[in-house]
C-alpha cells in the first residue's frame, strides 16, 4: 500500500534550520521515497511500510544526534499528488 506522510520538524535548538536540513538530507538517501518539500513542511510518499521503517530508524537518528525536538506528522494512506498546487 501506498502512503503519504507530511512532516514538520521543530528541533528544540537555535540551530534548527541545519538541523531541518540534515533531517531531510537523511530523507534523500532513501531513493524509493518520493519528496517535496516547501517553507513549512516535508512530504514523502511511497510504501508503506518502507516510509514506517524509515521514519522510524531516522527520528531515532534525529534525537541520538540533537537531542529534544518535535515531529508533526499527517499520514494519507493510498498517497497524493505530491505536485499538486491547490
Amino acid at each position: 500500500m501506498k502512503t503519504a506522510v507530511e512532516i514538520s520538524l521543530y528541533p528544540l535548538q537555535d540551530n534548527y534550520i541545519d538541523i531541518i536540513k540534515w533531517f531531510i538530507g537523511r530523507l534523500d538517501a532513501y531513493p524509493e521515497l518520493e519528496r517535496k518539500t516547501n517553507g513549512m513542511s516535508t512530504q514523502i510518499q511511497g510504501d508503506h511500510n518502507a516510509i514506517m521503517t524509515i521514519l522510524s530508524d531516522e527520528m531515532a537518528n534525529a534525537y541520538e544526534k540533537w537531542g529534544r525536538g518535535v515531529f508533526v506528522c499527517k499520514f494519507i494512506p493510498g498517497g497524493v499528488n505530491l505536485d499538486h498546487s491547490e
